[in-house]
């Protein structure tokens, strides 16, 4: 018996050193990985677009007049015809719109963009052109 728990234990040791009973072998050290290079070129900056600094901090709304007077302008909306925006306008857009006013003024459904302070949604500047007067 003594033989046998000796020729056992013989296996079992023979086992656990193959490596039958533990984890896999790795390397201790790290692996060398080859760097992908890739050949691409630089992007090339044909031209920068910059902000026009007149109208800088002003909205802007793009749209077709419903009705302009030299107090203020009703303007719907480009994109969306159910959004409508009325402006009143600063002194010197009311002077600019009398001159246009004079020569016929804004008609319904001409082009216009009107740039506006967002706080008190008063136009400063409308441009567009006049259609010819009736």
């Amino acid at each position: 018996m003594k033989a046998l728990t000796k020729i056992a234990g013989w296996g079992v040791a023979a086992l656990v050193m193959t490596g039958a009973f533990s984890a896999p072998v790795r390397a201790q050290v790290p692996e060398v990985v080859k760097p992908v290079i890739v050949d691409t070129a630089v992007p090339i900056i044909v031209n920068t677009v910059k902000p026009k600094p007149k109208y800088v901090g002003l909205g802007k709304f793009e749209g077709y007049v419903m009705h302009a007077n030299t107090a203020q302008i009703t303007v719907r909306a480009r994109g969306n015809d159910m959004s409508l925006q009325t402006f009143a306008l600063s002194e010197r857009a009311s002077t600019e719109m009398q001159t246009i006013v004079d020569r016929g003024g804004y008609q319904y459904g001409d082009k216009v963009t009107v740039y506006y302070d967002p706080t008190s949604l008063k136009a400063l500047k409308v441009k567009g052109k006049p259609s010819r007067p009736l």
